[in-house]
C-alpha cells in the first residue's frame, strides 16, 4: 500500500480522478441551473398569460443596437425596461414589473416620442440580465428621450454671460455647431421664451425667440453653418437627417436644475431650407394661482362662485396663445382637493399636477378628444378638462356631463365670449341642452406687463387720449367700476437689463366674462341668435369687455395702451 502511495502513476491516476470527479459536479450544477432557469420562464409565462400581456425570453434573441439605444442604459437599469424590436411604426418592448407607474411612463413616453404602437412583453429576471448585458457593446444616451442635459455649471455659466440679447448673438458667432444648439436652449429658459424661431432665408438664416408672445429678432447666422444646426438639431429631436422634403416632428428634452422641460420641435420645407420651430412646455405649474390670472372685481367674485358649483359647464375662449389652457389649469389648482376627483384631456399635456389624472390624446392610436370623454366619464370624476371642444361629438358628449352632474372646463376658438353660444349651435348642440349647460364663457387676450425696474409716467397723444375716454366711458355702472376721466395715468417701461431692453415683461391676461341669466337663456331659446343683442345684455348686467378690462389694467400701471389696443379692439 506504501508502494502505491508512493508510485506517480498512481497519484497521476488519482488526480484524474479529482478533475473527472469536478467536471462532473459542474456540468451537474449547470444542469440544475438551466432546468431552475426553465422553471423561471414557464412560471413568467403564465404570469404573463394571466395579466394579459405577450411573453419572450430573451436569452440569444438578436437585438439591433438602435433598437436597444431606444431606452438608454440607466433608465432600462433602474426601471428593468428594454426595447427588443423596432420596425416602423412599431415597437415591442420587454419589463419584469409591467405594473410599475415608472414603466408604464417609459413605454408611454417610447411610443409618443417615435411616433410608434408600443407592445409590452413580460420577461424574467434573466432574460433581462442577459439581454441588458449588450448595451457593453454600444453607445446610447444619457437620458431617455433624445435629451439634452445643460447642467448646472453650463446654466449658471451661460446665465452669467448672457446679460442682454446682444450678448447671445455674439456668442452664437464664435461657438461650435454642438455649443450654438446649446446656448440657443439656454438663451431661451433665460429668457422665458415660449417658442425658438430658425428660419432659412435667401441670404441669411433669422433666429427669433418669443418672448412674452412677441416675437424678437435675436441673431443672424450664416448660410454656411445652417446644415450643422439643423442637423444637431434634428439628431437630438429623434428626427431623420436625409429627409429635408417633407414635416417632421420630434421632441427634445432639457433637464435644468429642478425641472424637466419639453421641446416639442417641428420642421418645415421652405424655398430657402428647412424651418424649424421649437416650442418649450414646462412641466412645473408654479405660477398658476387663480387669483394671478388678472381676474378682479366682479369678473373675479363671479367665476369663484362658478367654479364651486358641483355641475355645469365653463368655457374659456380666445385665438391660439391666448392663455385659456393656462387660466384652466387655474381652476384646476383652485378644484384640486382630496375629496375632489379630476381628470383631464389634453393634447399636450403642457402642465403636470399632482393629484390631478391627466390624459394625454394620441391621434395615432384614435384616442380622440371624443373617445378619451367616453372613457373618463366612465372614471366617475367630478371635474372634468377637456383641452379643446373641436367637433360636435366632443361638445354633445361635454354637454350632457355638465348636465348629469359633472363641472366641466374646456375651451373654444371664438374671438369674444357671446360667440361662443353660436359655435355650440353650428356644432348641432339644442338651444334647450346649453341653456341650463352652460354657466360662464370667459373671452381672454395676453398682454405684456411693464417692467418694474424700469416704469416710468407718460403722456398719451390727444386722439390716443379721446379714444380711451370713451372706451372707459361705456363701462356699465352694474360692474361695480369708477373710473374718473378728469385724473387718468398711464405709464411704460424704457428699457433696462432685468427686460432686456424692452420694457415689457411677463404678461397679464384680461378678460371678459359672460355668465348664463334669464334674459341670455331667452335669446338663445329663440334660436335667433345674435352676438351683438347677448353682450348687450350681459353689460347690462356688468360684464366689462376685454379692451375695458386692459385700459383698466393701464391705469393701474400694469401694462400700457399700446399692449391693450395690439390684441383687443
Amino acid at each position: 500500500m506504501s508502494t502505491q502511495q508512493n508510485d506517480p502513476k498512481t497519484q497521476n491516476d488519482t488526480s484524474h480522478l479529482h478533475i473527472a470527479s469536478d467536471e462532473t459536479a459542474e456540468r451537474f450544477q449547470e444542469k440544475l441551473k438551466e432546468i431552475e432557469l426553465r422553471e423561471k420562464e414557464r412560471l413568467t409565462q403564465a404570469e404573463a398569460d394571466e395579466l394579459g400581456l405577450g411573453y419572450i425570453n430573451l436569452r440569444g434573441f438578436p437585438i439591433e443596437p438602435e433598437t436597444l439605444s431606444l431606452i438608454p442604459t440607466d433608465v432600462s437599469q433602474k426601471h428593468q425596461v428594454i426595447a427588443f424590436f423596432h420596425s416602423g411604426k412599431e415597437i415591442r418592448a420587454g419589463a419584469v414589473d409591467p405594473q410599475n407607474p415608472a414603466v408604464i411612463d417609459v413605454i408611454e413616453n417610447l411610443g409618443r416620442d417615435n411616433d410608434a404602437h408600443v407592445e409590452l412583453y413580460l420577461i424574467s429576471v434573466y432574460s433581462f440580465q442577459w439581454a441588458y448585458k449588450l448595451y457593453s457593446n454600444i453607445v446610447v444616451p444619457k437620458r431617455y428621450i433624445a435629451g439634452v442635459e445643460i447642467t448646472k455649471e453650463s446654466l449658471e455659466r451661460y446665465k452669467s454671460e448672457l446679460k442682454t440679447l446682444r450678448d447671445l448673438h455674439e456668442r452664437i458667432k464664435r461657438l461650435p455647431t454642438t455649443e450654438v444648439v446649446t446656448i440657443i436652449l439656454a438663451g431661451a429658459l433665460k429668457t422665458e421664451a415660449s417658442d425658438i424661431h430658425v428660419e432659412a432665408e435667401e441670404n441669411d438664416i433669422k433666429l427669433r425667440y418669443r418672448i412674452d408672445g412677441v416675437l424678437q429678432t435675436i441673431a443672424v447666422l450664416s448660410k454656411e453653418s445652417w446644415p450643422k444646426i439643423v442637423n444637431r438639431i434634428k439628431l437630438l429631436a429623434g428626427l431623420k437627417i436625409n429627409i429635408d422634403n417633407q414635416p417632421q416632428d420630434g421632441r427634445i428634452t432639457i433637464y435644468t436644475l429642478d425641472d424637466k422641460v419639453d421641446v416639442r420641435v417641428s420642421t418645415l420645407p421652405s424655398a430657402y431650407g428647412e424651418s424649424v420651430v421649437m416650442r418649450l412646455l414646462m412641466s412645473a405649474s408654479t405660477g398658476l394661482a387663480f387669483e394671478h390670472l388678472g381676474l378682479h372685481g366682479k369678473a373675479f367674485e363671479e367665476l369663484e362662485r362658478q367654479i364651486k358649483r358641483p355641475n355645469g359647464m365653463i368655457i374659456t375662449t380666445g385665438p391660439t396663445s391666448s392663455g385659456k389652457t393656462t387660466t384652466l389649469y387655474a381652476f384646476l389648482n383652485r378644484l384640486n382637493t382630496p375629496e375632489r376627483k379630476i381628470v383631464t384631456l389634453e393634447d399636450p399635456i403642457e402642465y403636470r399636477i399632482q393629484g390631478i389624472n391627466q390624459s394625454q390624446i394620441d391621434h395615432f392610436r384614435e384616442y380622440t378628444f371624443s373617445k378619451g370623454l367616453k372613457a373618463i366619464l366612465r372614471q366617475n370624476p367630478d371635474v372634468v378638462m377637456v383641452g379643446e371642444i373641436r367637433d360636435s361629438e366632443t361638445a354633445e358628449i361635454a354637454i350632457h356631463a355638465s348636465l348629469t352632474g359633472h363641472l366641466v372646463l374646456s375651451s373654444l376658438h371664438t374671438n369674444d365670449a357671446a360667440g361662443a353660444v353660436p359655435r355650440f349651435l353650428a356644432m348641432g348642440i339644442k338651444p334647450f341642452l346649453l341653456t341650463p349647460a352652460l354657466n360662464a364663457v370667459i373671452a381672454q387676450r395676453l398682454v405684456r406687463r411693464i417692467c418694474d425696474s424700469c416704469k416710468e409716467e407718460i403722456s398719451l397723444a390727444p386722439e390716443v387720449l379721446d379714444r380711451v375716454k370713451s372706451i372707459l366711458k361705456a363701462i356699465s355702472p352694474a360692474s361695480g367700476e369708477k373710473v374718473d376721466l378728469t385724473k387718468l395715468t398711464f405709464y411704460h417701461g424704457k428699457g433696462c437689463p432685468v427686460c432686456h431692453g424692452i420694457g415689457l415683461k411677463g404678461r397679464v391676461g384680461i378678460f371678459e366674462v359672460l355668465t348664463m341669466n334669464s334674459e341670455i337663456e331667452q335669446v338663445i331659446l329663440s334660436e335667433q341668435i345674435s352676438e351683438h343683442v347677448m353682450q348687450e345684455i350681459a353689460v347690462r348686467h356688468g360684464m366689462i369687455l376685454m379692451v375695458q378690462d386692459g385700459l383698466l389694467k393701464t391705469l393701474n400701471g400694469v401694462t400700457t395702451v399700446d399692449e391693450v389696443f395690439r390684441v383687443a379692439q
